[in-house]
């Protein structure tokens, strides 16, 4: 939401419901424990509403998990995938949609490719453009020095981004950023882009504002903001 989207619905576990309103009491959370096999109706109902779709962070790789994925990608939406979202496909359980913008971290990297993360890392460019061809998505590969590739094989470099930023949860920002723009009309690679460069830069402000060591993905917030808007700071 701080980075302009104007409504957030959250589907999880139901026991999850309480944390993440007590957490964020602007979202909508909706309690989902069906494991019949097969998505709820009220899933169908959400995304019918949905302009974009963000699927991987705490989903989990059972049942559940993949037959919400198969849901959302049914739709037809735009749509960003990440954690374990990216581990059922590369495992082959679901298959990725044309219109997704994948963001995996080197070890995901590694998985979709079905290589070890050393080759990754050796030649980050080129395993960026190795997804975004081999699943025509959308690729941000996330690492010192973001790439955002598409499968016409034109990449982008992030300059930006600090070494405190390697802390758990900060690619759910990243996602949830890049699923903002979005829901607000941008195009995938436009979103790609501009989204790690958003989640970069706000990182960047959140370290100079009180140093790298022992910064949180929370801390990111109101710099998101700022950065969002024409002129803030």
């Amino acid at each position: 939401m701080r980075a302009g989207v104007g409504l957030v619905d959250v589907v999880t576990r139901d026991a999850h419901v309480g944390p993440l309103l007590n957490r964020l009491p602007e979202a909508m959370v909706h309690g989902d424990d069906n494991d019949n096999g097969r998505a709820p109706s009220g899933l169908d109902a959400l995304i019918s509403e949905a302009s974009a779709i963000v699927a991987g962070p705490g989903l989990g790789q059972g049942a559940w998990g993949r037959e919400r994925l198969r849901a959302i990608f049914a739709s037809g939406l735009p749509v960003v995938l990440d954690a374990d979202a990216l581990n059922l496909i590369a495992a082959g359980f679901v298959p990725a949609p044309a219109n997704a913008v994948l963001t995996p971290h080197p070890g995901e990297a590694a998985r979709l490719l079905q290589t070890a993360i050393t080759d990754v890392q050796r030649d980050r460019f080129a395993a960026a453009r190795a997804i975004a061809l081999r699943y025509q998505a959308v690729v941000v590969l996330k690492g010192a020095g973001t790439i955002v590739s598409d499968p016409s094989g034109a990449v982008s470099l992030i300059d930006a981004g600090n070494p405190g930023m390697a802390v758990g949860g900060m690619g759910d920002v990243l996602s949830g950023v890049i699923g903002a723009l979005l829901a607000q009309g941008l195009a995938q690679s436009d979103a790609a882009a501009c989204g790690a460069l958003l989640q970069s830069v706000a990182g960047d402000s959140a370290a100079e504002e009180g140093g790298e060591r022992g910064l949180l993905p929370s801390d990111l917030m109101r710099w998101l903001r700022c950065h969002a808007n024409p002129g803030g700071r």
